[in-house]
């Protein structure tokens, strides 16, 4: 005989739900520990807003900003804002203190199918408070906007790398902030309740339904180590997005209360970034096209590098035929001129400008320019593409003996056409010549960094610095002169092996690390103009015993 009955049972277990978020560090413990100020404790969750730059909205394609804590809902957000600009290709520029790691990986891939730029910069729009830098009352019905980027004190922490790695071009400012910690995983214990009912056949229990009765929260618990699942989301991301997996290492050497800032220098060479922003350039500016014009708003502006004798004979073939294209980089030989900034009868500031290809000729002609001052020491300002090694190398040691201070800037003469900066017409028969100096957009590059390295001091704005390979035959004498010079042969031999070729040039603060350059020149300031002429008077501008003003600690993070 069979028999059949129902038995009803309340039967208890509890259910883990596994959540992986990258909790957002409380923003006042770690601006306090990057920045050195206090920020907000926790930030309301992302907004994106299109904001066109308040001075050249026609030139400029405007940028995304995207600040705030990513939730979950975040990627639905940043989805409606791309489909709301269709084809155009405005940067994304995002300050957030973190969030949801899945919704950083949603964003991340959106932005990369999209084809976007992303930086690290906070946006102020147009007639905002001090204290509400994007007011509502600032954005139009359409979700637009008028403003500008900035990027002291803007920060990308937690999962917002996550989503900025998503980016085409990825770039920050030596003032803007990246950091990592550990991915923490949040267990959260749920006990439910249901409803059973079973049946007994053959003496066995089966169970014939389930219904759940009731759930109720039974605590949290987290954990800082990753599952399996969760490092091959994380590994896997990272490749696709082209970051090292150096990352990691970074992350998980932070605890989820703590943040590890990763220096420009460190972020360029995992891929985190692909770019630093030089002190002319902002948050939100497109990366330069290969044919992009002199006149064009952009940043990143590749300049060539040529090999070391080829500009040389490249240059005199080129100044002989006169019938060069306008639009070719024309070069020449080094030529030295003494400048001057201001009115020489009061406020003269005076520089040497060291400008075109370094020749066997060029070391004679800086010291026939260096007799001429006597005693004098002035700043020698480089802009060239390199050349001659073993002219750069006695141009150096003539610079350390004479105690000059080097750096890079453009040196521009007056009613002079932008293809001839230098030209002759301009130059003065006898004493100085009066010009303008620029750090931005200038170059020292090839052998021009080995007599860069010579200066006391040897300071830069936000100029390239090149890369120089020595053949095999040429390595003795090279770190020789490195020793000479004070620089660490060994570890830019490191870095130039674990660096791309096609960068063809160091950063800022790598050339700091290496001793390359000892110091950078204030934002607000240009190379070479702070060394006063003979006539001068004693004013504000022109101080008696007027030293640079170098800030090595900015190179230093």
């Amino acid at each position: 005989m069979r028999l059949a009955f129902s038995l009803h049972l309340k039967h208890l277990f509890s259910l883990i739900l596994l959540v992986f978020l990258l909790l957002g560090l409380p923003i006042g413990a770690v601006a306090s520990q990057a920045a050195g100020e206090k920020k907000p404790a926790g930030q309301p969750p992302m907004r994106f807003i299109l904001v066109h730059h308040l001075l050249c909205m026609e030139e400029c394609p405007g940028w995304i900003s995207a600040e705030g804590r990513i939730t979950s809902d975040t990627p639905a957000q940043l989805r409606k804002i791309l489909k709301k600009i269709g084809n155009r290709k405005p940067p994304i520029v995002f300050r957030s203190e973190g969030g949801d790691v899945d919704a950083a990986y949603a964003m991340g891939r959106m932005i990369r199918k999209a084809g976007l730029e992303t930086a690290v910069g906070g946006t102020r729009l147009k007639d905002c408070p001090a204290d509400d830098l994007r007011c509502d009352a600032a954005i139009a019905k359409d979700g637009t906007a008028l403003g500008n980027t900035y990027s002291d004190g803007a920060y990308c922490f937690s999962a917002c790398p996550l989503a900025f790695a998503g980016g085409t071009s990825r770039v920050a400012s030596q003032w803007a902030f990246i950091g990592v910690h550990q991915i923490t995983t949040i267990y959260n214990k749920v006990r439910v309740s249901y409803r059973i009912e079973y049946k007994i056949v053959n003496g066995k229990k089966k169970e014939i339904s389930r219904k759940e009765v009731a759930r109720k929260s039974a605590g949290q618990s987290s954990s800082t180590k990753l599952g399996k699942k969760a490092t091959v989301a994380l590994t896997s991301y990272l490749k696709e997005m082209g970051v090292e997996k150096d990352l990691l290492d970074h992350m998980m050497s932070a605890t989820p209360d703590s943040i590890k800032i990763v220096p420009p220098a460190e972020a360029t060479r995992i891929g985190l970034m692909t770019d630093m922003l030089s002190y002319s350039e902002w948050p939100g500016m497109p990366r330069c096209a290969p044919d992009a014009a002199a006149e064009a708003v952009c940043h990143s502006r590749s300049v060539k590098t040529p090999v070391a004798e080829a500009p040389v004979s490249q240059a005199s073939a080129q100044n002989a035929s006169g019938g060069a294209s306008e639009s070719l980089p024309k070069t020449r030989p080094m030529d030295f001129l003494l400048m001057s900034n201001g009115n020489c009868l009061e406020e003269c500031r005076q520089w040497i400008s060291a400008d075109g290809d370094i020749t066997p000729d060029t070391p004679a002609q800086l010291e026939a320019v260096l007799k001429t001052l006597g005693e004098r020491k002035l700043p020698i300002v480089l802009q060239s593409n390199g050349g001659d090694m073993d002219a750069a190398f006695a141009m150096g040691r003539i610079i350390r003996a004479a105690g000059l201070e080097t750096s890079i800037g453009r040196t521009q003469l007056p009613n002079c056409p932008k293809l001839d900066p230098r030209c002759k017409a301009s130059i003065a028969k006898s004493g100085s010549t009066e010009g303008e100096v620029f750090a931005g957009r200038a170059h020292c590059l090839s052998t021009c960094t080995l007599v860069l390295m010579s200066g006391t001091p040897r300071i830069v704005g936000y100029s390239d610095i090149g890369l120089v390979r020595p053949t095999t035959s040429q390595y003795t004498k090279f770190f020789a002169y490195f020793d000479e010079m004070g620089v660490s042969a060994e570890t830019y031999e490191t870095m130039m092996l674990a660096t791309s070729i096609e960068r063809e040039k160091l950063l800022p603060s790598h050339a700091f690390k290496l001793g390359v350059i000892n110091g950078i020149i204030p934002y607000d300031e240009e190379p070479g103009l702070h060394v006063c002429g003979p006539e001068a008077k004693e004013s504000l501008r022109c101080p008696r015993n007027q030293k640079p003003e170098i800030t090595p600690a900015a190179l230093a993070n």
